[in-house]
């Protein structure tokens, strides 16, 4: 399905064709706050779009363009590990499409350009960084006027789930993780070792698994000092296929605000299992799943999709067999309609 097509079953999924059809999508970036990187903003804008490209990927935007205030509603996305904004760009035209401004900062040290901190390292300050780019946009003077910044809602996919349920009250240590993956790391090897190896089925396994284990004993330690971050400002999360192996399922018992989840019954990354399963029987009645995809991968929530990955990564975000991309604007428009019911005034 082309993006066109998806923008507009998207819209009428939302019930906002009438009302938004003709509306654009304006994209703008803000210099990087202290010590993180910079702040890319989508929002509705009147101005008319034209082809804007970065890198492999191309939307129709308007670059620049004069904001316009839409429901006045912020929406934060906190992207996965070595992610960027452009793979969640539909689903932030989305969101611009049913009236948010969408923030995305990118990540320091855990981003496509930089991932010399992935893990843990970047998980202690991925909230804070969610926190910098609502401060980003407050003392902007093109949308502060138009934003009610004391309702804000956070997305986050993968590492960027874990930051989502972070500020939705979860608490978590890389000693929780270290203890998951010691006891269950064939079952959830990359969510343990990430990209540096595979298991094979071959007999290297029994070496690869000895040799991670006392790796990952190194790197997490046993010190169970839980990590946490609040922010008032936001009341409602969403958290996609999040890393949730590391997190105290007690601390999730009752989020402190609305809570949403999106499943992928294939992922293969973060095996449902261990993380978005666990997060869901933790909560229970007191979160909502939005969307369960039982045939997506751990990156079929992604579109446009990544192009050209290495091996490893392709084997662990590109969509498996059976999965219809024709079914992620459904998806889109669940999450959107989630922020309308839970930021409205």
């Amino acid at each position: 399905m082309k993006a066109g097509a998806r923008r507009l079953l998207a819209l009428a999924l939302l019930g906002l064709l009438g009302h938004a059809a003709s509306a654009a999508t304006g994209v703008a970036v803000l210099p990087a706050p202290p010590d993180t990187g910079p702040v890319t903003v989508f929002y509705p804008t009147a101005a008319a779009p034209a082809r804007f490209t970065r890198g492999p990927f191309s939307f129709d935007l308007a670059a620049d363009a004069v904001p316009l205030r839409g429901n006045g509603r912020l929406v934060v996305m906190s992207h996965g590990s070595g992610g960027s904004p452009w793979p969640q760009a539909d689903l932030a035209i989305t969101l611009v499409d049913a009236g948010f401004t969408v923030a995305m900062p990118e990540h320091a040290g855990d981003n496509y350009r930089d991932m010399r901190d992935v893990g843990p390292a970047t998980w202690r300050h991925r909230p804070r960084e969610v926190s910098q780019a609502i401060d980003a946009m407050a003392a902007d003077a093109r949308f502060s006027p138009l934003l009610d910044f004391g309702r804000v809602g956070v997305y986050g996919m993968s590492a960027g789930g874990l930051t989502a349920l972070t500020l939705a009250g979860a608490r978590w240590s890389p000693a929780l993780l270290n203890t998951h993956c010691q006891a269950h790391l064939a079952q959830d090897f990359p969510a343990c070792v990430g990209l540096a190896t595979s298991l094979s089925g071959g007999m290297l396994d029994s070496f690869r698994l000895a040799a991670s284990r006392r790796v990952i004993d190194w790197k997490l330690g046993s010190q169970n000092t839980l990590e946490s971050w609040t922010d008032p400002r936001i009341a409602a999360a969403v958290a996609a296929v999040p890393m949730a192996a590391t997190i105290e399922m007690n601390s999730l018992a009752k989020p402190r605000i609305p809570l949403g989840l999106v499943r992928a019954g294939h992922d293969e990354w973060l095996a449902p299992q261990w993380h978005i399963d666990a997060v869901r029987a933790a909560c229970g009645e007191h979160c909502t799943l939005i969307a369960d995809m039982p045939a997506a991968g751990h990156g079929s929530i992604l579109s446009p999709q990544v192009p050209d990955l290495p091996e490893r990564a392709a084997r662990l975000l590109n969509d498996p067999p059976g999965f219809d991309r024709a079914s992620l604007p459904g998806v889109y428009a669940a999450i959107a309609r989630f922020f309308i019911q839970n930021l409205a005034p």
